[in-house]
């Protein structure tokens, strides 16, 4: 049998007979002709049958023809003298048509039937993006001599103090799907100094909106031996141009990470935000997004960037490992990067002494008790250490422009939908 060729590959087989599988993208019957399309992972190629006919789309075939220079073919090739033979039975239609250059159905719909809407190439776009950006982000830190870890998802206590959690009936007791590796990660900083981490994370919170998923994808980091938060900042700034430089080429507006990410201080933020809008931001203990698209828009008119580092956040809107600024207390050694008018990463600086902790935790009328085995490995020798947490369909949705981030989501999971 003659070896598979993807479609990519046909360019170089100009007048051999190849074979190649896939699917039937589309399907023209004309008097006396039919073209097939054919779609694999690679893209798409057009088969020229002598006679009507032809399987329906969205049928897995496969095809042996001569490679045929043909200007006015898609791509300038064909398949002529083919023999076609269905790997499956023929496909029932799909709720959309696949082959239109864009998808013609509302996100509620695409949603229903992701795992077909998925298959049109410019949804299944956004996905090899957010692949390549992965393979950038651990390329990027195994050059810095991180070590990728994987830990677990089912938890005993909350990682944020305050946060809503999915709890779980754990063999009789109770449990909760982690909202982050942060403890973990932590504690492994003690085992490697440099570690990371692609994994699910769960957050139960009931917001309904473009920008927040019940179950996302966070690439996560903790560094050891820091002097401060900008250490960890420089690493994030070195990972996401790692992530932009994995992207192959594309249509996509891709953008450039400078050598130096433009930086502001929350406090220094709020009073540029009261010159520059109606309401004054002073006081608040957060970014509202609509002052996160403000001081992006400041960002790339004054400094040229997409991307602006918010620093020294409220201790109060920070959780209870964040380490505080000792020249003003009130703000911590932590950052936002901003990207494009969103919130991305969060990150900062880490408590690293044992007593430092139960004084955080008594400070928030918090027991201790719960995170017993968490704070017993700050008991026996931690370094300063910081970290950072990057929402991977954030980044996608915001890469594409997509004015949903379940968009930039394999089959997501919100408010309202546990399946598909």
């Amino acid at each position: 049998m003659i070896s598979r060729v993807l479609v990519a590959d046909l360019p170089g087989h100009v007048g051999d007979r190849v074979r190649i599988a896939g699917w039937v993208h589309r399907r023209r019957r004309l008097k006396s002709v039919t073209f097939l399309v054919i779609r694999d992972r690679s893209g798409l190629a057009q088969v020229v049958l002598a006679e009507p006919g032809g399987p329906p789309e969205e049928t897995v075939v496969e095809v042996e023809g001569l490679v045929t220079a043909t200007p006015q073919a898609p791509g300038g090739l064909e398949l002529t003298e083919p023999t076609v033979r269905l790997l499956s039975e023929p496909a029932e239609p799909p709720p959309f048509d696949l082959y239109r250059p864009t998808l013609q159905a509302g996100l509620p719909t695409v949603l229903d039937n992701a795992a077909l809407a998925l298959r049109h190439p410019r949804l299944k776009e956004a996905f090899t993006i957010a692949a390549a950006s992965v393979a950038g982000f651990r390329s990027a830190l195994d050059g810095l001599g991180f070590t990728e870890t994987h830990t677990p998802k089912i938890v005993s206590s909350a990682t944020e103090s305050g946060a809503n959690v999915f709890g779980i009936d754990y063999f009789g007791k109770p449990a909760f799907l982690a909202q982050s590796p942060q403890f973990y990660k932590q504690a492994l900083v003690g085992v490697f100094e440099r570690v990371y981490e692609v994994g699910p994370v769960f957050r139960a919170e009931p917001h309904d909106t473009a920008r927040h998923l019940a179950q996302y994808t966070s690439l996560d980091a903790e560094l050891g031996f820091i002097s401060g938060h900008h250490d960890v900042m420089e690493v994030l700034r070195h990972a996401v141009a790692g992530m932009v430089e994995a992207i192959p080429e594309t249509e996509v507006a891709l953008p450039e990470v400078p050598e130096k990410i433009p930086e502001i201080h929350f406090a220094d933020a709020q009073e540029l935000l009261a010159g520059m809008s109606d309401e004054d931001p002073r006081g608040e203990p957060d970014l509202a997004p609509a002052y996160e698209r403000l001081l992006s828009d400041w960002a790339l008119r004054t400094h040229g960037s997409e991307f602006l580092f918010v620093t020294g956040y409220p201790m109060v809107k920070r959780p209870f490992y964040t380490h505080p600024d000792r020249e003003r207390p009130a703000y911590s050694n932590s950052f936002d990067l901003l990207f494009r008018g969103l919130e991305l990463v969060t990150g900062g600086q880490r408590l690293h002494r044992h007593a430092d902790y139960v004084a955080a935790l008594a400070a928030r009328g918090e027991s201790a008790e719960p995170y017993r085995d968490y704070l017993d490995v700050f008991a026996h020798g931690m370094p300063p250490h910081g970290g950072f947490a990057l929402g991977l369909e954030r980044w996608t949705a915001r890469l594409l422009g997509l004015p949903n981030v379940r968009q930039a989501t394999l089959f997501p999971r919100d408010l309202h939908r546990l399946s598909p």
